[in-house]
């Protein structure tokens, strides 16, 4: 029996199994995706509001060309310090449910040919984030293949009508990639402009080409319909059609509130914010544990890579405590 598993395998459960390692416990990671697999989603060309040092785990140092590293020295990165600390990341296998109780749990899972996984552990770990589960638009037409709720590039989208929705930081920086690349690009968005915690070397070039109508803006409005040709929206002075191929609905995301109910995970139903113990972060199941972005419910902004990672020490130190203290 494996002492822990960990669901996701992000740089927070990442920095769980380290610690747990570290602690001599024996830990398993399970990702539906690839290992940091929510940072692989991020856009090609992203840059990281933040220096190196602040997503270092496991005290091993990263390394970047510039004062702020970039998608891909992150990858790298991770994928350094998983292997120096030789993890057991079982990748592409999609955890369904988790049974049994605190000292005997059993991790479900499927993976990539569909063959069924079963793990046995102590206790488990849920550091899956948030970034898989999209806030709908809830309007006719979201089904539409041309709806996209994840930038990644600019590319496929040279001399198509593209409608980004959302102000923030990455609908700000999609529709600047998108324009730049030769889209053209509409923006619209349900408050009163661009949001005031763009990052200050984007939110003055998107305002400059909104000012001058390079990227026409619909704010105080929203999506009312969405058709193969046309998105209908609906604003302050009425109803308006714009010509459409693609929309970015860059609408945020939300924890799986539904994974979580359904594992005994009691939550406020307003915030989605789970009852955590603040010392260990065990959930109100006994023996299941929270860890990173999970921990803030909707508040997603209040936990980054940068203090989520230090979640893997409070939470190793307190699973390997109540093991030995059972042994």
């Amino acid at each position: 029996m494996l002492d822990v598993v960990i669901v996701g395998a992000g740089p927070t459960g990442l920095a769980c199994g380290i610690e747990l390692k570290k602690l001599g416990c024996n830990a398993l990671l399970i990702d539906k995706g690839c290992v940091v697999n929510s940072l692989y989603q991020y856009p090609t060309n992203l840059v990281f509001f933040t220096t190196p040092e602040l997503l270092e785990i496991g005290d091993i140092p990263m390394t970047a060309m510039n004062e702020k590293p970039v998608r891909n020295e992150a990858l790298k990165y991770y994928r350094r310090v998983t292997a120096h600390y030789d993890l057991d990341v079982r990748q592409y296998q999609h955890v369904q449910r988790i049974t049994g109780e605190d000292g005997a749990f059993v991790t479900h899972a499927v993976d990539s040919l569909g063959c069924p996984q079963r793990y046995e552990s102590r206790k488990v770990i849920l550091a899956m984030g948030y970034y898989d589960v999209p806030n709908r638009l809830n309007v006719p037409g979201e089904g539409l293949p041309k709806v996209i709720h994840y930038y990644k590039e600019a590319h496929p989208y040279y001399d198509q009508d593209v409608l980004v929705v959302g102000a923030r930081n990455s609908a700000a920086l999609g529709a600047l990639e998108l324009w730049w690349t030769g889209a053209r690009v509409t923006m619209v968005h349900r408050g009163p402009g661009i949001h005031k915690n763009v990052k200050y070397w984007i939110k003055p070039n998107i305002e400059n080409r909104i000012k001058n109508g390079e990227i026409p803006a619909y704010f105080n409005s929203t999506v009312k319909e969405i058709r193969p040709d046309s998105v209908t929206l609906t604003t302050p002075k009425g109803e308006v059609i714009v010509k459409n191929d693609f929309v970015f609905a860059m609408t945020g995301y939300r924890p799986d509130t539904e994974f979580l109910g359904a594992h005994g995970i009691e939550f406020d139903p307003h915030t989605a914010r789970p009852n955590t113990n603040p010392e260990t972060l065990e959930s109100d199941r006994k023996g299941m544990y929270l860890a990173g972005v999970l921990v803030a419910g909707m508040h997603t902004s209040e936990i980054f890579i940068e203090n989520g990672r230090f979640h893997g020490k409070t939470i190793a130190e307190a699973i390997a405590s109540a093991i030995s203290s059972k042994t």
